[in-house]
């Protein structure tokens, strides 16, 4: 009993157990009963690989971005445009893990259309108008101080999640969230110019209110998501990866729609052409910038998302800010950018917070354990002391 009170203590401090992590919990207690571990070392494969398509794809997608706007690319709502609709390429793996995985319903409920839909406009706004505000964010940016203010998104996704989805806000997670804040701060009196172009100080100051105003609108989106997926847990038995997809799909086609009427409204839709002809590595690579640009964001967003689907938003937002350093390194070898000593103070505070995170992770997961071995070794003493007084009784007699 005392375990199970320990074990209810965390879960309503914390979050709500995804449904992959309560696989884990039963998994651990029938463990003790000879069951194989293959339910844990599948789900852990498939964050190692979520992981990897996080960092991965955030990185080779700023380059790719930066790759545009340095080679004569002007259009923020074509550099928005090409995050989004790159979503018809998930659609054959999507329509297999459907035929493959099959997700059962309740018995009288159903997941509402009608709710589905809104979960899917709202988060499509606000994708949308998050990519756009990124674009102008990297528009007059260097990236590598491009990525080190997007470190600042994991600040606001754990404000958002301890409102949206009972995130504990710890010491060290306050910590965490101080050194990122900070992080992002000092990039605000970087008074260094970029290689590529002259940039006024109201540009700089405009692409980093946009940066920051992107970061908050992508940490609330990620807790959004969660949100959506815990409310779609109480209609339906189980829940598959194809609710993944549903989600990215859905979320990504409104907000194409939202980005392409921004394209053509602004105007900007006129001047693609010349803007290609006029490309300094030439129409091809115009194109294949574009092209690939629109497919290494979807294979950041299957990694995002499935994160949140496995373990929490504030996970996947953490992985996402592992993958930060990785960019201004390249970002030195590619463009050339300047490393000055702002910068790598910014870096250090903002690893150091990331690591913070970890750590309060890593000991909400121990707890955790902890308490699910408790409560099952618990469970299974009445059953024995039962065997072992039912033995008692056939002895005496006979």
């Amino acid at each position: 009993m005392k375990g199970d009170q320990e074990l209810q203590v965390i879960v309503q401090q914390g979050k709500e157990l995804n449904p992959t992590v309560q696989d884990e919990i039963n998994s651990v207690g029938n463990n003790q009963t000879g069951v194989p571990h293959s339910n844990i070392y599948k789900r852990w494969l498939r964050v190692i690989a979520y992981t990897f398509f996080v960092i991965s794809g955030q990185s080779v997608a700023a380059i790719l971005g930066r790759l545009y706007y340095d080679n004569g690319g002007k259009s923020k709502w074509l550099a928005t445009v090409v995050q989004l609709v790159g979503f018809p390429v998930l659609l054959p793996y999507h329509l297999l893990s459907i035929k493959t995985h099959a997700t059962t319903h309740t018995d009288s409920k159903a997941a509402s259309p009608r709710n589905r839909v809104l979960v899917y406009v709202v988060l499509g706004v606000l994708v949308g108008a998050g990519c756009y505000l990124y674009s102008i964010g990297l528009l007059y940016l260097p990236v590598s101080t491009f990525s080190l203010i997007c470190a600042s998104q994991l600040a606001f996704n754990a404000f958002f999640s301890y409102f949206l989805n009972s995130q504990k806000l710890t010491p060290i997670i306050l910590n965490s969230l101080l050194l990122l804040t900070i992080s992002s701060t000092l990039l605000a009196f970087n008074n260094e110019e970029s290689n590529f172009k002259k940039v006024t100080r109201g540009q700089y100051v405009t692409s980093f209110i946009c940066t920051i105003g992107a970061s908050a609108g992508y940490g609330l989106s990620l807790s959004l998501q969660q949100l959506a997926f815990s409310a779609f847990r109480k209609v339906l038995k189980r829940q598959t990866f194809s609710e993944v997809m549903d989600l990215i799909i859905y979320v990504n086609l409104v907000a194409s729609c939202v980005s392409l009427v921004g394209l053509f409204a602004s105007g900007e839709w006129k001047t693609l052409s010349s803007e290609m002809n006029s490309y300094k590595l030439g129409k091809v690579s115009y194109v294949m910038n574009l092209v690939w640009t629109a497919v290494i964001w979807q294979v950041f967003n299957v990694g995002g998302t499935g994160l949140i689907f496995e373990l929490s938003s504030l996970f996947s937002n953490a992985i996402s800010a592992l993958g930060l350093p990785v960019v201004p390194v390249l970002a030195v070898i590619i463009f050339h950018d300047k490393m000055n000593g702002l910068k790598v103070i910014s870096m250090i505070l903002a690893i150091w917070g990331f690591m913070s995170y970890v750590y309060q992770h890593y000991l909400d997961d121990k707890n955790l354990k902890k308490s699910i071995g408790i409560s099952t070794e618990e469970s299974s003493d009445p059953s024995e002391a039962e065997g072992s007084s039912g033995q008692k009784i056939q002895t005496s007699a006979s």
